[in-house]
């Protein structure tokens, strides 16, 4: 199986393609309460907007919507299951040299999903995407609100176990997983294309 590495890192002063269908599916409804918005039920289950908007085409206009109506919840819980192992593996790798571990960023993950999915379903493997630009533009396009941040990408590798220990295997890799300034992590996993896996690590400093 072919696997491959990059990184990229950069540190910054800044303030501040969508998932497919075959990999969201409605698992629960939610009964729309008083004071409610798309944007607020997005947030309460930790779920893209976009996401929740392509899951209820029922809805004419997303940005209506009454008490008692009914919102179909999209979710991925086997590739959050994925990202969490590769979470988990990367904290324990900080474990080892006395760092604090990363806390996630639901946002941040979503980000890096897209990553993943945009490198699979375009066909490159790339820090800079056709799509959103370097991860720096991408993070800014998402309002992800940072003061450093730093990016691993990989493709082909069978397991978080497998990803993680390439990742530290590789010095400018392990220098991101070890940075002790770094505060939240997302990771994003992404099944198919030619690589077989495509894996997205995004670190920033809040």
């Amino acid at each position: 199986m072919k696997t491959k590495l990059t990184l990229i890192l950069v540190v910054v002063s800044i303030v501040i393609g969508l998932f497919g269908l075959n990999e969201l599916s409605a698992a629960s409804e939610y009964t729309v309460r008083k004071g409610d918005t798309l944007w607020k039920i997005s947030k309460k289950f930790r779920i893209g907007l976009s996401e929740i908007i392509e899951a209820n085409p029922q809805l004419p206009n997303p940005d209506l919507i009454y008490p008692n109506q009914n919102i179909n919840i999209p979710t991925i819980e086997k590739v959050k299951s994925v990202e969490g192992q590769v979470i988990d593996l990367t904290n324990q790798e900080r474990e080892k040299y006395g760092l604090s571990p990363l806390q996630l960023d639901w946002q941040l993950s979503r980000v890096a999903r897209y990553k993943s999915r945009n490198m699979r379903d375009v066909g490159y493997f790339s820090h800079r995407s056709p799509t959103y630009g370097s991860p720096f533009d991408m993070m800014k396009s998402f309002n992800i609100q940072y003061r450093q941040a730093a990016e691993n990408i990989a493709a082909g590798q069978t397991s978080p176990e497998q990803v993680v220990h390439e990742w530290m295997e590789s010095p400018g890799h392990r220098k991101n997983i070890l940075n002790g300034s770094y505060t939240h992590i997302g990771v994003g996993y992404a099944k198919g294309g030619s690589y077989g896996t495509y894996w997205t690590q995004m670190f920033i400093n809040k």
